[in-house]
């Protein structure tokens, strides 16, 4: 191939390259243009549909747009689809939307004020309609025929923002104005509570709601103080969300829906601002609320209030006077706020509720409002809850549950804490039957708070859930320790239960085994700080025993409920932190001290018959304000135990431990029961009596020690007269010997009250008697230190008390001393006497006696001591019995 073929060959190739290269370019240029063509297109499109078809039209720059044919294109297919859309909704979809808005808006929410203007409320607030009327909405240049009413959610929904122009203020207010006259005429006076904001007035701005404002219903703040108000707005938020995480649910219509009734009262606070944004620290608490309060039952309606969008809220936008848009039906729809109100009506109406508000605010509360409509239906299968108190007007809840298991009460003197009690306890037992609920009530101070609530000589009645009342037992810190034995004794029990079923929490439980009654249990103590007045045993064990309980018997159903003149004096209680903390509900009485925490001091103002209930452990936005009715009066509190006692009949009657008398021994279940030998009743919570064990081994006598005569011979009687009982007559001689001639009568009482069962008896006492004879026999040797025995007498009593179990001969002997006792028995029998009673002895005395135990004993009044070596771990502390009944039965 030449040289020139060669050349021509390139220049062809060149020109097909170029061809190619000119064709790609054309092509992109071409699909360039087209991209920027349907750029413009959309871009369009959108612009339009940005600000809506009928503004587009009057807008100049859209228009000079249109004039571009490619755009028109896009104008003109806009302008067919809204036809047609508009065709079909108006055929298909405008009645819907109507019929939703009447749906959604009963009552006052959305008819005409003709219907409902001046009328009260009575809605209860279980739950609230989801949209409330604010004007009327149609697509612009429509028909007007085609409005449709134009409602917005409110209410545990959302929060409001109205957005105006100049010309448009009188219409904003109308909408606001109108919005309130709708919320507070659906509802029963003080479910809902308006707060009432105007950075532009010291006064009210809506001056024709003045009566709400006058009556209560409206609070007016300072136009300089927004910050005060958003931080109570924020304070009220945080309270309501810690009550709903107790509840265990998320809003505060999910509870109330749960619970029946409204949980707390709507607030509403309605700002009127200029326009400005807010300085930063008060911007951010303003969003805070938006954000958190609708599920707290807190709303915003905001009129010129620049907020952040975060929280849910509804816009409505004016664009004139009486034009707007809204947030909840977009762009292209024209609003308009309903004509206002008239004046005259309005003012009128606003006094008719007001007035009814204040009426029933200012109706005195009885007892019976803090009872159920229905009496023992509750289930306490987890918590205990009952209304304690009102809140102008407004019903005050008490909890006790998993989140809050034990309540700390505490006030001064005078200040109500019984009143209290007695509301506490009539409430709960007024909608829990025993079944699901167990009372163990313990006043320490001296008094009978508790003792109505057990049969008494006028009322045979008892309150049908108490299991056990103690009263008078200022003296008795053991019974307080012997409640909290019992306590810890049932906590192991239903934990054993609870471990058998696999499951950690009372609930559980009682689904797993339905067929077993597990009821709550509440065990209140009053003044309990006594348990721990003194450095001894007795505090050691009840701190201890207090703090497992209250860790421990929130899963389990047990609940305490401790109450306090001052709790601040109590060293081992703060000790204890486990059991502080465990007392997540506090209750202070006006002036209490210490309760709550330190920077809180509500009960400083309280007013008497008032009380702050406070379920999160005491801390400021907890508070509560309840005003508590007399509970303790007659035609209250008794009124209602009689109707329990006639409606359940119960069968399971509480036993009453009244520390300020002696029990009867004719009274006593043991005595009844035939058990013996009787000593004394135990302080215990059960009926139960001191026995002693005769059998015929070594040391099977008992020793009775002190010079307290009465209960001597009460010990020595209540032994006598229930062995009387427990032998059958003629199997078992007694033998009676007196020494001392005053107390001859007495013996020979005894004596005539044994013989009328049946027994042979021997009275007359010799020197000579003391000696070992064949049984069975008892001997009851009355003031043995004062028999004048010589040493041989002395030596044969040794011997009968040495050898006498043996041959079934037992001696009851009474010493007016230790040293007596130890006297009698000489170097090394002391193991000849296995039991004793002592008196008006010192524990220090005893220590010798006790196999080694150290006993803390200090002498009190119709109080004894009781050790058995062979069944005792520790001594019993004991009360003798009063015997008389028991001698002149026949």
């Amino acid at each position: 191939m030449g040289k020139r073929e060669r050349r021509e060959r390139a220049e062809e190739a060149l020109r097909r390259l170029r061809t190619t290269l000119n064709q790609a370019l054309g092509a992109a240029a071409g699909t360039r243009e087209a991209a920027e063509s349907a750029k413009r297109r959309l871009e369009f499109e959108r612009r339009v549909h940005g600000v809506g078809f009928v503004a587009a039209a009057r807008d100049q720059d859209i228009a000079e747009l249109r004039a571009d044919p490619e755009l028109a294109e896009v104008w003109a297919r806009l302008a067919a689809e809204r036809a047609d859309s508009y065709a079909e909704w108006r055929a298909a979809g405008l009645d819907p939307v109507r019929a939703l808005v009447a749906n959604e808006t009963p009552g006052p929410s959305g008819r005409p004020w003709s219907e409902w203007l001046g009328r009260v409320g009575t809605d209860p607030g279980v739950s609230s309609p989801r949209l409330w009327r604010v004007g009327t909405a149609r697509v612009e240049e429509a028909d007007p025929g085609d409005e449709f009413p134009l409602a917005v959610p409110l209410l545990d929904h959302a929060n409001l923002r109205l957005n105006s122009v100049p010309e448009s203020r009188p219409a904003v207010e109308s909408i606001v104005e109108t919005l309130l006259l709708r919320l507070l005429s659906t509802f029963t006076p003080g479910l809902l509570r308006v707060h009432l904001w105007d950075i532009g007035h010291l006064i009210n701005p809506l001056p024709n709601l003045q009566a709400f404002s006058d009556n209560g219903l409206m609070a007016v703040h300072d136009a300089t103080r927004l910050d005060s108000l958003l931080a109570a707005l924020a304070l009220h938020i945080r309270k309501v969300h810690a009550k709903l995480r107790r509840e265990g649910v998320a809003t505060l219509r999910e509870g109330s829906r749960l619970a029946g009734h409204r949980l707390e009262p709507w607030r509403v606070a309605v700002l009127f601002g200029n326009g400005e944004r807010l300085d930063d620290e008060l911007w951010r608490e303003l969003n805070r609320v938006a954000r958190t309060g609708p599920e707290a039952g807190v709303h915003l309606i905001l009129v010129d209030m620049p907020v952040s969008a975060s929280g849910p809220m509804e816009t409505i936008t004016f664009t004139g006077a009486e034009t707007a848009t809204a947030s909840v039906t977009g762009v292209g729809i024209e609003v308009r706020p309903d004509p206002p109100l008239p004046a005259a009506r309005v003012s009128r109406a606003a006094g008719m509720v007001g007035t009814e508000a204040k009426a029933m605010r200012g109706r005195e509360r009885s007892f019976t409002d803090l009872l159920p409509a229905r009496l023992g239906t509750g289930s306490s299968r987890d918590e205990l809850r009952t209304v304690i108190g009102f809140d102008e007007g407004d019903p005050i809840d008490l909890v006790l549950g998993d989140a809050t298991p034990h309540a700390l009460v505490a006030g001064p003197s005078g200040s109500g804490k019984t009143n209290f009690l007695y509301a506490l306890l009539g409430g709960l037992a007024a909608r829990y039957p025993p079944s699901e609920l167990e009372l163990y009530l313990l006043d320490f101070k001296e008094g009978v708070s508790f003792a109505g609530l057990t049969p008494g000589r006028k009322d045979e009645s008892w309150l049908p859930q108490a299991r056990l009342v103690g009263v008078n037992v200022n003296t008795d810190r053991e019974f307080g320790l012997a409640l909290l034995r019992f306590l810890a004794r049932e906590l192991a029990r239903r934990a054993e239960a609870a471990k058998r079923q696999e499951v950690t929490k009372l609930a559980e439980l009682r689904e797993a085994e339905p067929d077993v009654p597990w009821p709550r249990i509440v065990a209140v103590i009053d003044e309990f700080q006594a348990l721990f007045n003194a450095r001894d045993q007795i505090t050691q064990q009840a701190a201890s025993l207090l703090e497992d309980v209250a860790r421990r018997g929130r899963s389990q159903g047990i609940h305490l409920v401790l109450a306090s003149q001052d709790i601040a004096g109590i060293e081992a209680f703060w000790g204890k932190p486990a059991v502080y903390d465990q007392c997540t509900l506090r209750i202070a009485m006006p002036k209490a001290k210490r309760v709550l925490t330190d920077n809180n001091f509500a009960p400083l103002d309280l007013p008497r018959w008032h009380a702050v209930v406070n379920h999160e452990s005491g801390v400021p936005h907890g508070n509560e304000i309840a005003h508590v009715p007399d509970a303790s009066s007659r035609g209250t509190f008794d009124v209602l135990q009689r109707e329990l006692y006639e409606r359940l009949r119960p069968t399971v009657q509480p036993r009453l431990f009244d520390g300020g008398r002696r029990p009867e021994l004719a009274g006593a279940a043991a005595y009844r029961a035939g058990q013996g030998p009787l000593l004394g009743q135990v302080i215990a919570v059960a009926d139960s009596a001191a026995t002693f064990r005769v059998a015929p081994v070594p040391g099977r006598n008992l020793a009775v020690l002190g010079t307290a005569q009465e209960d001597a011979l009460s010990v020595m009687d209540s032994a006598a007269l229930s062995l009387g009982r427990l032998v059958r007559p003629g199997e078992v001689e007694f033998s009676l010997w007196c020494p001392v001639q005053t107390l001859e009568p007495h013996v020979k009482t005894v004596a005539d009250a044994l013989t009328r069962i049946g027994h042979r008896v021997d009275t007359e006492f010799t020197a000579e008697k003391v000696q070992l004879t064949e049984g069975p026999r008892f001997v009851f040797f009355y003031a043995v230190d004062a028999a004048g025995l010589d040493s041989a007498g002395v030596d044969r009593l040794r011997a009968l008390l040495k050898h006498g179990p043996a041959q079934h001969v037992h001696t009851f002997g009474w010493w007016r001393g230790v040293s007596r006792l130890k006297e009698t028995l000489g170097f090394g029998g002391a193991d000849d006497v296995g039991a004793w009673v002592a008196l008006d002895v010192q524990g220090a005395e005893l220590n010798t006696l006790s196999a080694g135990q150290l006993v803390d004993w200090s002498p009190r009044p119709h109080r004894a001591i009781h050790f058995d070596r062979s069944t005792h771990s520790r001594p019993d502390v004991l009360i003798p019995f009063d015997t008389a009944s028991a001698l002149e039965d026949r």
